[in-house]
């Protein structure tokens, strides 16, 4: 039997029930966070989001394994081959715990280690980011629906970059290699809603000096690679996906790396 493989639309619809499930949750204040075996935070809307989420991959992608990762951190991980789908119902659960508007849902399909396709969507300010082979595209929703789709593209780069970071996860590492660049302009932003800025010309330069699991940067990925950006590790490699029993490191963890459009990095000497 041929294996089932979602559409962009079923990823979008997936994504945007995440979104439905979390503003739900939040009619009477945000839930508060509590901590997992990990030291990780998670709240009761990352739990109804991945439940959302999981509920129309189903349907949408009947035959395609997920990867999610509060079913992971429950221990449940299934058997992964080619394909498969990455799912982070609520990235930034810090941030949305805080009040801030930085946190995004993500539902990601793996191909051969890399993003093929990748939705973000930003519950708060109702922005869709799609990516796909057909290129990157932002939308903004209503009810079950996103429209007024407009093309993405990266930022050419020229001059010093323009560079985002994690507000939650700034690591010593992360802001000495930012100092290559002392006159570059910066700025901190939560979530995969950094993938996003790059994608759509906003930022320039995404360095990640720190632990992410492939779940936190799939969708983005998806979407900036489709942009015409990059995402590579320390060495200059393309981050892939998939990545099972690392000496020292959990299942889908990844290595350093680096998000950029237009300008590049490795290019101008502050690889490592």
């Amino acid at each position: 039997m041929a294996e089932s493989l979602p559409t962009i639309d079923g990823l979008i619809e997936a994504a945007l029930a995440g979104a439905h499930a979390i503003r739900a949750m939040c009619v009477d204040g945000r839930p508060p966070a509590s901590d997992k075996p990990d030291g990780s935070p998670v709240t009761d809307a990352d739990r109804a989001a991945e439940t959302a989420v999981l509920a129309v991959l189903a349907r949408v992608a009947p035959d395609v394994p997920v990867v999610a990762e509060e079913a992971v951190a429950a221990g449940h991980v299934p058997d992964i081959g080619e394909r498969f789908l990455l799912v982070d119902a609520l990235d930034g659960t810090r941030e949305f715990a805080r009040g801030s508007n930085d946190y995004t849902v993500n539902v990601a399909l793996i191909a051969s280690g890399a993003p093929a396709m990748g939705v973000v969507v930003v519950p708060a300010t109702g922005e869709v980011f799609a990516g796909d082979a057909e290129g990157a595209r932002r939308a903004v929703f209503a009810g079950s629906e996103a429209g007024g789709w407009t093309t993405l593209a990266v930022s050419a780069g020229s001059g010093e970059p323009r560079i985002l970071a994690s507000r939650s996860h700034m690591t010593a590492e992360t802001r000495a290699y930012c100092e290559a660049w002392p006159r570059a302009g910066y700025a901190t932003v939560g979530s995969s809603l950094k993938f996003a800025r790059l994608a759509e010309g906003a930022a320039d330069l995404y360095p990640r000096m720190g632990r992410t699991m492939e779940w936190d940067t799939a969708a983005g990925d998806a979407v900036l690679r489709a942009a015409g950006g990059k995402v590579r590790t320390l060495d200059g490699a393309p981050l892939t996906y998939g990545k099972r029993g690392q000496v020292g490191e959990p299942d889908f963890a990844n290595p350093w790396f680096v998000a950029h459009g237009g300008f590049d990095p490795f290019a101008n000497g502050a690889q490592a």
